[in-house]
């Protein structure tokens, strides 16, 4: 009979001691899973810190006030160009002054769209339509035909190409932004050949 209460004891220990390690082994892999579950939110956390960083990164640098200035008076220019050039396609006479017009047209919208591209996300909003002041002046342009249009068209796009040519050579010489310097530079010729044609057909025509 104590030889059998022996056994029972022994093998009730044996039972107590399995389930005991079982638990231990259960609550490691248990902290094991959390402490992985927590390197991963973190891992995660991480990346997507460093993707907001990385889009942070590529926002352009707002114009200065200077270049600012610039581009809204050659955004402005640029327009005017365009607009009385289209009139001049219409009511000019001689057919240099067409000519002449058809290429402002050309180049004047190409300048433009490159402007527009190169401020773009820059902290500066283009001009849509002409000024007032402007926007008369080319409603009395359209009453003016043949002879007189021709004079009053190419006299003003002389004194408008000196204009823009001082204020091109300014920007490209001590504009603060590299992208809006080099793009002044590069234009410069072409605004100078406008400038030349201008001042001969001009002669020419009086």
């Amino acid at each position: 009979m104590k030889k059998n209460l022996l056994a029972i004891a022994c093998f009730s220990v044996a039972v107590a001691f399995t389930a005991c390690s079982d638990s231990a082994t259960s609550t490691s892999d248990a902290g094991d899973s959390t402490n992985a579950s927590t390197n991963s939110t973190a891992t995660e956390s991480g990346d997507a810190n460093n993707t907001t960083g990385s889009t942070t990164a590529t926002t352009k640098t707002p114009l200065s006030a200077q270049d600012s200035t610039f581009v809204m008076k050659a955004a402005m220019g640029g327009m005017m160009e365009v607009e009385s050039g289209n009139v001049a396609q219409q009511n000019g006479n001689h057919d240099r002054v067409k000519s002449f017009a058809t290429m402002m047209v050309n180049d004047h919208s190409k300048a433009n769209s490159e402007l527009m591209a190169l401020v773009s996300g820059r902290g500066i909003t283009l001009p849509t339509a002409l000024p007032q002041d402007m926007q008369s002046h080319m409603e009395e342009m359209k009453k003016m035909k043949g002879a007189a249009f021709d004079k009053h068209y190419m006299g003003m796009m002389v004194n408008d190409h000196q204009k823009t040519i001082t204020d091109f050579q300014s920007q490209a010489n001590n504009g603060s932004d590299p992208e809006l310097k080099a793009w002044a530079a590069k234009t410069l010729p072409v605004l100078q050949m406008h400038a030349d044609s201008a001042k001969a057909i001009n002669s020419a025509i009086k």
